[in-house]
């Protein structure tokens, strides 16, 4: 499931600026506005479906597998029509995108509250969730070139980006939707299979199913110093990720010459990713939970540096993309871990399993960061002069600004987040908390 999970994200976070601006023709200021909305009715639509999978109980049992069987249709189907070519006026257009893009947040919120929640109530052992998160890890890299690196030769098998034409345009619309066809049919596939081969283990201790309230859920959350700690972790990584995943295709297409370029900047991304998937739990046994969370954004600062200094080179760039996989998966793999020993703790706190609100009350905040993040890209776009139809030919300050959406920008979010992980022991929090539950003090 991290596969296809990362297969939509991808997809839809290189390609579907691209798509707005350079196939539907939507300026890019507007453009960036529709993905804002949109991106902040996820952040709205996010806490309110997870709190009604806390609340809810399947006849089975369970509070969140069985969700996947109902989603992954409708999620696989509108990530298809985002990239449908609508021949309609702009201001039509423009609407559609924004109504399509809504149905699409809340199809992905549907998929991914059981996705995130499972790794916790899969199994009570840290061992086994640091395994499981790996292997999402693992997966999720594997999703990511699939969803990036193997977009660009897809797109050229359907009749795309042909000639001399090095930039994605309005002639490869239709090459696009049949990518996104393949995309979708991933996505269905991912979905049914993580249904089929997973299994909820952890059962609440408590079993009155009194529903609790979004506030009374928030409050209980905010209250958690390891939940605002962790979160404030994943939340700079989730910046960091969508600067990369929004600006690549930009940068390959603008300062490089060619839209094709994105293909072997995301795959250094991607086989680092996959690599430090797989090496993060045995990094965590041997640093500890906190010193690993720190090497992951050194790793990230370090590689920066040379592309600072030479922004247009292929060879640093490189470099860049290869440690913002290797530290980003590491986090993805350690905040994901956390999560679920905060579910534990949360659970000794007050009888009840929040994991679907661990993980949405995060999301919540990571899409409002996000619909920001993209309102800046494209507004600070816009400001710089950039337009699509000067083709490579954009102004100095256009390209200024892409390098440092890639470089500077993430490199300073990194240094802030040691600040945060410095303070952030869970293990300590948990034994605490489960030595309070003991003494009958909860």
């Amino acid at each position: 499931m991290a596969m296809t999970i990362n297969i939509a994200f991808s997809f839809k976070n290189v390609y579907y600026l691209l798509f707005l601006t350079n196939v539907l023709c939507i300026p890019v200021g507007v453009a960036g506005i529709l993905l804002v909305l949109g991106t902040v009715w996820d952040a709205v639509n996010d806490p309110l479906i997870g709190l009604w999978v806390a609340n809810h109980r399947f006849r089975t049992g369970e509070k969140a597998r069985p969700i996947l069987l109902r989603a992954s249709v409708p999620w696989a189907v509108t990530l298809v029509l985002l990239f449908f070519r609508f021949k309609a006026g702009q201001a039509t257009t423009i609407l559609i995108c924004l109504g399509l893009y809504f149905l699409f947040e809340i199809c992905y919120t549907f998929v991914a509250i059981p996705y995130t929640a499972m790794p916790s109530l899969a199994s009570a052992s840290d061992a086994d969730r640091k395994a499981i998160n790996a292997c999402r890890g693992f997966g999720a890299g594997i999703g990511s070139g699939i969803g990036a690196v193997a977009i660009v030769p897809m797109i050229k098998l359907f009749g795309g980006l042909a000639g001399e034409n090095a930039i994605i345009g309005v002639n490869d619309s239709s090459a696009l939707l049949k990518t996104a066809v393949v995309m979708g049919l991933i996505c269905l596939a991912g979905g049914m299979v993580h249904y089929f081969t997973s299994k909820e283990r952890i059962r609440e201790k408590d079993n009155d199913l009194k529903s609790f309230s979004l506030l009374q859920s928030y409050r209980m959350l905010f209250k958690s110093r390891s939940w605002v700690l962790n979160t404030l972790y994943f939340l700079f990584y989730g910046v960091c990720n969508v600067l990369t995943m929004t600006v690549v295709s930009y940068y390959a297409s603008y300062v490089l010459g060619a839209t094709s370029m994105t293909t072997p900047i995301l795959a250094a991304f991607m086989v680092m990713y996959v690599v430090a998937a797989v090496m993060t739990p045995s990094i965590d046994r041997y640093l500890g939970r906190r010193k690993t969370m720190l090497v992951s954004l050194a790793i990230q600062i370090v590689t920066k540096i040379p592309f600072l200094i030479w922004p247009h080179s292929l060879v640093w760039i490189l470099i860049n993309a290869a440690g913002c996989g290797i530290g980003g998966s590491m986090v993805f793999v350690i905040a994901g871990t956390n999560r679920s020993t905060i579910a534990d703790i949360l659970e000794l706190r007050s009888g009840r399993r929040m994991d679907s609100m661990v993980a949405s009350g995060e999301n919540l905040l990571l899409k409002l960061l996000e619909a920001l993040v993209q309102w800046i890209i494209t507004f600070v776009l816009a400001l710089a002069g950039f337009e699509a139809s000067k083709g490579i030919f954009q102004s100095r300050a256009t390209i200024s600004t892409i390098c440092n959406f890639l470089g500077i920008v993430p490199m300073l979010i990194c240094v802030v987040s040691v600040f945060f992980v410095r303070k952030l022991d869970i293990q300590r929090d948990y034994e605490e908390q489960k030595a309070r539950y003991e003494a009958g003090k909860v």
